[in-house]
């Protein structure tokens, strides 16, 4: 269970997040599940196996409806995940690894509505950790923050740099803004 609240950023002043020690080049692809074969508990396509799914994992997928797909690119990591909403705080969520033939299998059933950013990965005064993304191409000078938390009424000392919050908001996610992009191209 994923439990996360996220915030706009105004983007033109100082940005104390540069400074953090860890930031990732990321590229996110959406509705790649349309290209997925489920058998016995792999994920396939066009012949070579994505993601085989534990036990535990297999149970939470049957349990779940209305999954939405993404392949991630983090450098030159790959991942696919399968995330749910449960509330407008928390998702179930899903993920494996991927190696580079499995991620291109999916990407050559593309294009797919897809975002570019750049995530820093910032902690908090109180040790909360913040991932902030600067958003690249045709969403260029957007600035997301989130936080994971581990309860949804967890107390978090707010950076003076957040704006306004759009947790739940599902015109913010990523996957309604690669969808917006995709419909303007």
């Amino acid at each position: 269970m994923e439990i996360e609240r996220r915030f706009l950023v105004d983007g033109r002043e100082a940005k104390p997040w540069r400074a953090a020690p860890l930031a990732y080049r990321m590229e996110q692809h959406y509705g790649v599940g349309d290209h997925l074969q489920l058998v016995d508990g792999v994920f396939a396509c066009s012949g070579v196996v994505v993601a085989r799914m534990s036990a535990e994992e297999a149970v939470v997928y049957a349990q779940t409806t209305d999954w939405v797909t993404r392949l991630r690119a983090r450098n030159d990591e790959w991942f696919l995940t399968f995330k749910s909403r449960v509330s407008s705080v928390a998702a179930r969520e899903l993920e494996w690894s991927l190696d580079g033939e499995a991620a291109q299998a999916l990407l050559g059933h593309g294009p797919f509505p897809s975002v570019e950013k750049t995530r820093y990965v910032w902690v908090g005064d109180d040790d909360t950790v913040w991932e902030i993304d600067e958003f690249e191409g045709g969403l260029a000078g957007l600035v997301l923050a989130e936080v994971e938390l581990e309860r949804a009424d967890q107390d978090v000392a707010f950076p003076d740099w957040l704006g306004q919050e759009i947790t739940g908001l599902s015109s913010w996610s990523n996957h309604a803004l690669a969808e917006t992009l995709a419909s303007t191209r």
